[in-house]
């Protein structure tokens, strides 16, 4: 099915960092749509109750992202101790993050900090549905779907 651009198998990231890493792809339906129909889900109320509405849209917004950030390029990474980064990208010599959140005002957990020290991350962006983006510390910026386009072009 990944051969057919039906799922994304997102490759994990891992080096020596002195923590057990999860090595094994995570899996994507590239098509929300497609997944919806899968699910069973009829309409955007249906949706909006479901339990994979959350993976719906990670998975919506990877593919956003990958459009302009390429395939090649990106990584999830998870410890076994459940500290997790949903996607991320190398480019311009440096890591850059991506939390992706379906809730009205997210706000930074231990994981994301966790994977800001170990990843070394320059910049983590939190995806949100929200219609304006904050920041919520000097290296983490919480941003909606429409100002991805300034992310695109300090990562381009």
């Amino acid at each position: 099915m990944s051969g057919a651009y039906m799922v994304r198998q997102l490759p994990p990231w891992f080096e020596n960092v002195g923590k057990r890493v999860v090595k094994s792809p995570k899996v994507h339906v590239r098509d929300s749509g497609l997944l919806h129909a899968l699910l069973g889900i009829p309409d955007e109320a249906a949706l909006s109750g479901h339990p994979k509405l959350g993976a719906s849209w990670e998975g919506f917004v990877i593919e956003q992202i990958l459009a302009w950030a390429g395939e090649r390029n990106a990584y999830f990474w998870a410890t076994h101790s459940r500290a997790e980064l949903d996607l991320m990208v190398p480019a311009k010599g440096q890591r850059w993050g991506f939390e992706i959140k379906y809730q009205d005002a997210p706000t930074i957990t231990k994981s994301m900090r966790i994977a800001m020290q170990d990843l070394k991350l320059a910049k983590l962006w939190v995806v949100y549905p929200g219609p304006t983006g904050y920041p919520m510390d000097e290296q983490i910026e919480c941003v909606s779907p429409a100002e991805l386009g300034r992310v695109r072009e300090a990562l381009t």
